[in-house]
């Protein structure tokens, strides 16, 4: 799986940092978020998925 967040639309609310912190962070100015994993490992995909289904702005895409 692949993972890309649109930082046009990412407001930085954290949501997907507090479901997967293993995948994502918030940057030192907390205006967006960082993937720190963008093709994690498979186990996370549960994670990931929610991350993205909670995103309050649709920012964060899984493919794969």
């Amino acid at each position: 799986m692949r993972i890309t967040v649109d930082l046009d639309d990412c407001d930085g609310h954290g949501v997907c940092v507090d479901t997967c912190p293993q995948v994502f962070a918030l940057g030192d100015d907390d205006d967006w978020v960082t993937v720190l994993q963008p093709e994690p490992d498979e186990s996370l995909r549960g994670q990931v998925k929610q991350a993205e289904a909670l995103c309050p702005k649709a920012a964060i895409r899984v493919e794969g």
